[in-house]
């Protein structure tokens, strides 16, 4: 059932979207010089996948957490996307093509040793990985690896219709700070 809420919300987002897409990306391009960011991520069963964001970062940033990043790699047009969480609309194409659903644990990089470790521990990498969810909504980011895995394996265990649109529509509405980022 979600599976089918999750491709009508993506094919639909994206077609209604595109132009709000089209746009951030030739913003994107002026910004950056390379508006779409693609990056190997842990899916499901720990299978890799490439998930698709706009880009917040400078292009040479290196391929670390948010909260590892300098917060002075982040560029103007990228708070913007960060805040207003326009970034991660291009991953409706990674919940269309079924490697992430729009509920579910944020998937990481296969460099984040704990926090794949923690994962294990409850399971997490049972279900797809997702645009937003409990951990979001709370402020929980990768920084605390234990924390976000109990957090990510307590919303699979209450996953439900009514959590599943609760989690979205808390995004929509601004609640979660997002990912942190190193300010020294």
């Amino acid at each position: 059932m979600l599976r089918t809420i999750d491709v009508i919300c993506s094919l639909l987002g994206l077609v209604v979207g595109f132009p709000v897409l089209f746009v951030l990306i030739v913003i994107g391009f002026f910004d950056t010089g390379s508006p779409i960011f693609r990056q190997k991520r842990v899916g499901r069963d720990k299978r890799p996948f490439i998930l698709v964001k706009f880009r917040t970062m400078h292009k040479d940033t290196a391929s670390v957490a948010s909260h590892l990043a300098s917060a002075s790699s982040i560029t103007k047009f990228g708070h913007f996307l960060r805040r207003t969480k326009l970034d991660e609309l291009p991953q409706l194409w990674n919940v269309l093509k079924g490697e992430m659903s729009l509920v579910g644990p944020r998937p990481g990089l296969f460099n984040q040793k704990e926090l794949t470790i923690a994962r294990d521990k409850y399971s997490v990498f049972d279900v797809r990985p997702g645009i937003t969810g409990l951990a979001q909504v709370k402020g929980i980011d990768m920084s605390t690896p234990e924390l976000l895995a109990k957090t990510d394996a307590a919303m699979i265990r209450m996953m439900n219709i009514k959590n599943y649109f609760t989690y979205i529509i808390q995004t929509l509405i601004g609640k979660g700070a997002g990912d942190r980022v190193n300010k020294g």
